[in-house]
């Protein structure tokens, strides 16, 4: 008995060290109506050099209390530096508005670059569900900066060279089936209406607005390479989401990769152990 516990104690004090190892900072990365714009650095103790953004959040609202360092251990113990970025929350403020902080956040990443010694060449992106989504959008329409602005920050690019992310929406006009819309109405729609806003309220704005707050619009062959874990049995985000935009991926020749999960809903116990797929994918993509 006395050994055992020996053992449990040797454990502990073993987890404890190495989260004490990991560096962590919050920093602010931009501000919006006067209100900082926040992510966390978790840096292992040896550092491969190369990137990946952990967008929180969870039906477009973020919160910085959701960061946990052990849920992406599999991606510390491989040498990514992981930024933890929490953006400005529905209902205040809708998708369009909420995928902005993340362009933000990829630009501010970028510039830093050195400062935490990671290349500004080979940044990834990872997600669930709502960040999942927003992972997409980054994967599918990163934009070049704006050399004339005056903030430095808006001078570089917010595209990314990989996206690895679980169960994410993709097309909100045609949900679990065709013409399945769920943009402010349908059980999704309702649920989050504070992401939509009043452009969904009629049709004439409900329509052009699903489109452009839709990943699967702006696939390109150009896009980032994109992996996509998604349970079969996802009673909230169906899998049908996952199943048409590797279709339309699979038309344009971008290179996309959906791993299904028989009888997993949205979520399951574990997924943290998941993320080793997603650190494969990112040795894959961004060590080239």
């Amino acid at each position: 008995m006395k050994s055992l516990a020996l053992l449990v104690l040797g454990l502990f004090l073993s987890l404890r060290i190495q989260a004490e190892e990991i560096r962590r900072s919050e920093v602010i990365y931009g501000r919006k109506f006067g209100t900082a714009l926040t992510l966390d650095v978790l840096q292992p103790p040896k550092t491969n050099g190369l990137a990946v953004v952990w967008v929180i959040s969870g039906g477009f609202y973020s919160d910085h209390g959701a960061i946990n360092p052990g849920y992406c251990k599999a991606l510390l113990d491989r040498g990514y530096t992981v930024f933890a970025v929490v953006h400005g929350s529905q209902p205040r403020f809708t998708i369009l508005e909420v995928a902005e902080d993340i362009h933000r956040s990829i630009r501010w990443i970028r510039h830093h670059a050195a400062d935490y010694g990671i290349r500004p060449d080979r940044i990834g992106i990872t997600g669930s569900s709502a960040g999942g989504h927003l992972s997409l959008i980054l994967g599918t329409q990163g934009r070049d900066g704006d050399p004339a602005a005056k903030d430095p920050v808006d001078r570089e690019s917010s595209r990314v060279q990989a996206v690895a992310c679980f169960f994410p929406p993709t097309d909100f006009a045609n949900w679990s089936a065709p013409g399945d819309s769920q943009v402010g109405v349908g059980k999704v729609g309702r649920q989050f209406y504070g992401a939509f806003g009043s452009r969904s309220d009629v049709l004439e704005t409900r329509v052009p607005y699903g489109r452009e707050i839709s990943p699967i619009h702006y696939v390109t062959r150009e896009m980032a390479p994109t992996l996509v874990i998604h349970g079969e049995a996802d009673g909230l985000v169906p899998i049908y989401q996952a199943e048409i935009f590797q279709k339309k991926c699979a038309e344009v020749g971008a290179t996309y990769k959906l791993v299904r999960l028989p009888g997993k809903d949205h979520g399951w116990p574990g997924m943290e152990k998941d993320l080793a797929q997603f650190a494969d994918w990112y040795d894959e993509q961004l060590r080239r």
